[in-house]
């Protein structure tokens, strides 16, 4: 019977749902931080092709070279540092002409040309930046350039657009809202209405409440989060595994907002522990953002566990083999969590019989 006790209140809960501000919020959230990141700090932070030149004779391409619309181009002092900010990811591209090298060019010699891809570059800003030295090579030259050109890709591997990288942040911010927000304001009002006592005194039990409360976060954080990972064009990846993640993390936020529904008892001490109790949860997004933090630190976080498997598979392409340890202990943490559910839910009852 506590099921049916349970579906009977998620039915009344979805029914007037969309009469609260917290479920209209959760629902709008994905598409309008969706916007903003993508539209607005999306073209704010992919920043232009950087180019460096480094001319050892007096070449035409260096003066060419600073009438290029769309590209930064900078002119290192040597090859060295050239190479070095390269490596640092100051630039994306550098370019060692030799002396000598638009005589050679000119005579339809193949002088031999160095030109550094950093490890971090944009592949975008790579095909860029190859089309235009070709182009620069090529007005000198007055034809196809006939040069030897060596590339050399430095520094660490490449980089994840900032855009791709803020996408654990979307996706936690979605599932939260819906899933813990959303089911701990239903609980904390009606415990305020008093309408949680008199439920109590019919044949509904604390589970069949819990059971429901639970279910309607788990079901609208769902529902937020498909819907970001296809707003984000991450759904079609891997969506197998994708949707388990997605089951992980609705779950640990329904539970989460479960636990804070039974502790607080109204609204204003909800919120009060929301705004202090959101930045251990939020606090992993950081390591994903700038990833060159130490991220043993991200680990210590719960919801760690599932942002880095969604991160692997949608960013990665990564599969459950290669994330299977992460979703065990995040599914393990749930299940701690769900021992301070009935905890948590216990005291509650205990304080509503007392009073």
């Amino acid at each position: 019977m506590v099921g049916v006790h349970a579906l009977h209140l998620l039915r009344k809960d979805l029914g007037v749902g969309p009469r609260s501000p917290i479920f209209l919020y959760a629902i709008a959230l994905p598409v309008i931080l969706t916007l903003l990141i993508r539209v607005v700090f999306g073209s704010l932070f992919d920043p232009a092709p950087r180019l460096g030149i480094v001319d050892e004779g007096d070449s035409q391409i260096v003066r060419n070279a600073r009438d290029i619309d769309g590209v930064q181009v900078k002119f290192p002092e040597s090859a060295a540092i050239l190479k070095q900010m390269v490596e640092n990811n100051d630039l994306d591209a550098g370019l060692v002409l030799p002396s000598g090298f638009d005589g050679a060019l000119q005579a339809g010699q193949m002088p031999n040309v160095q030109f550094f891809f950093g490890g971090q570059s944009l592949a975008s800003n790579r095909v860029v930046l190859g089309v235009t030295m070709i182009d620069l090579i090529r007005e000198v030259a007055g034809s196809p350039a006939p040069i030897e050109v060596e590339t050399v890709t430095v520094g660490d591997g490449e980089s994840v657009p900032l855009v791709s990288r803020l996408l654990p942040l979307i996706v936690l911010m979605a599932v939260l809202i819906a899933g813990a927000l959303t089911p701990a304001t239903s609980l904390v009002e009606e415990k305020e209405k008093r309408t949680l006592t008199a439920l109590l005194v019919t044949p509904t039990r604390l589970g069949d409440v819990l059971l429901g409360k639970g279910a309607l976060g788990f079901i609208l954080a769902m529902a937020t989060g498909t819907v970001t990972l296809a707003l984000n064009g991450a759904l079609g990846t891997n969506t197998a595994a994708l949707l388990l993640v997605l089951v992980l993390a609705t779950l640990m936020a329904a539970e989460v907002g479960l636990m804070l529904g039974s502790f607080a008892k109204d609204t204003k001490a909800l919120y009060t522990i929301w705004k202090s109790g959101a930045i251990v949860l939020l606090a992993p997004v950081i390591f994903f953002i700038w990833p060159n933090l130490p991220q043993w630190i991200a680990k210590v976080f719960p919801t760690y566990y599932f942002l880095s498997p969604l991160f692997d598979i949608a960013i990665h392409g990564a599969g459950l083999a290669d994330v299977w340890v992460e979703l065990a202990i995040g599914f393990a943490i749930c299940a701690v969590f769900l021992l301070g559910v009935a905890a948590l839910g216990r005291r509650m009852e205990a304080t509503l019989a007392a009073a």
